[in-house]
């Protein structure tokens, strides 16, 4: 028992210190980011559509997202707060870690083109099925002030 907590104490000191690299990265990364796409070009570019459309290129937004949940979200918040409907913002969230680059490769790789392809497809349809249901139930009063839209969208 003494082995296995002396492991878990070692694996915890050992790994601490990169996950908190990493993440300190990422959010500078995503700020850096954030500079170059104003909230009006990212509004315009996912929100005014037609039903479904802002929900399609956010899901395949987060397929190209080569990032986990832990800089998904702050897009998410970013994407909220510039006036982007919540169901397109979620089928963002969840397109992004479920389905990416890394996944799609090494599924091509160990079981060919139909798997990942499938992987690929019904990735993409939860995503936007699952946007626009969120959309549709009109979430946004739930939704918490710090992330609301600063002006009108």
């Amino acid at each position: 028992m003494a082995i296995l907590l002396g492991e878990a104490v070692h694996f915890f000191f050992y790994d601490t210190p990169k996950v908190l690299l990493l993440l300190t990265g990422i959010v500078f990364l995503m700020g850096v980011i954030q500079t170059f796409f104003s909230p009006e070009r990212t509004r315009s570019l996912l929100s005014g559509k037609r039903v479904g459309v802002g929900n399609v290129l956010a899901a395949s937004l987060g397929i190209v997202t080569p990032f986990c949940s832990c800089s998904a979200i702050p897009l998410f918040i970013g994407f909220l707060s510039a006036g982007v409907p919540l169901g397109v913002t979620f089928s963002f969230l969840i397109s992004a870690p479920m389905v990416n680059e890394v996944a799609l490769a090494l599924l091509f790789g160990m079981f060919g083109w139909k798997v990942a392809g499938l992987y690929l497809a019904l990735g993409l349809f939860v995503a936007i099925i699952s946007g626009l249901i969120i959309g549709r139930l009109e979430m946004e009063r739930y939704l918490e002030d710090w992330c609301r839209p600063s002006r009108p969208a």
